[in-house]
């Protein structure tokens, strides 16, 4: 029972959420600080409720209040509300985090990495059907396809980062973020969808990619039209534009 108090209490001072690479292998843990007067940082270590299970040792780091119920079925079947809320609470990265291709290109006040997925399952949504395609799945796949970006950030190829380990690094890190759910069917849902786009391994997640660059195409020329405020800029912009509409026009189906 004080344990339970001094994790109540210890949650309403809950202020942010601090992600922190613990080494260059990219091995990641999930720090959630918690600030007295002075403000102490610690790690506080998820426990069950049921004994049998304190041998488990569970490896992830999180804040350590409502660890769920006693039972491993129910902790197998759903998250607990704080699992839930440490898992959306990593993901508000998504939302702050801004598409570093745009920064590279000097754009002021680009889109998020959420701004892109969500415009993403828009199109997934309106998308007319297609034979043997199922256009939920597609939505599905567009919400999670760049998630783990919330720990690893917006690679570019600009960074020189090889294509291997960045599918490796993403991977560790939609592992930590599924342990910080609690697992579960969803961690699995997340992590399936992750992968057939990943790996490309579907229709969905075809049309999916297609839509990750429609929707780059799309940013870029709203990005164009704001910038260009004179005449000469217009008209140049304008041959860009008749240009890259005659080559598509030739380009072989």
């Amino acid at each position: 029972m004080a344990s339970a108090a001094a994790a109540r209490a210890n949650s309403s001072s809950l202020s942010h959420t601090n992600f922190q690479r613990l080494n260059s292998s990219h091995k990641f843990s999930i720090k959630i600080p918690f600030f007295s007067d002075p403000p102490s940082p610690r790690i506080v270590s998820l426990h069950s409720n049921n004994p049998s299970l304190d041998s488990m040792k569970m490896d992830r780091a999180v804040s350590g209040f409502g660890s769920g119920s006693g039972s491993s079925a129910h902790a197998h079947s759903s998250s607990s509300p704080a699992s839930a809320i440490d898992f959306l609470t990593l993901c508000h990265r998504l939302k702050s985090t801004k598409r570093k291709g745009w920064i590279n290109h000097g754009i002021k006040g680009p889109e998020s990495i959420a701004d892109h997925m969500y415009r993403m399952a828009l199109m997934a949504l309106i998308a007319d059907d297609l034979p043997g395609v199922n256009r939920e799945r597609c939505v599905k796949i567009a919400i999670v396809h760049d998630i783990a970006e919330a720990i690893v950030g917006d690679i570019t190829p600009s960074d020189g980062v090889p294509k291997e380990k960045k599918s490796r690094m993403e991977q560790e890190a939609l592992d930590e973020m599924c342990k910080v759910l609690g697992g579960g069917m969803r961690a699995e849902e997340i992590k399936e969808l992750w992968l057939e786009y990943e790996n490309n391994s579907s229709l969905e997640a075809n049309l999916v990619k297609d839509f990750d660059k429609v929707e780059m195409i799309l940013q870029a020329l709203e990005y164009e039209t704001g910038k260009i405020q004179t005449e000469i800029g217009k008209k140049w912009a304008a041959e860009i534009t008749s240009r890259r509409n005659s080559r598509s026009a030739n380009r072989p189906n």
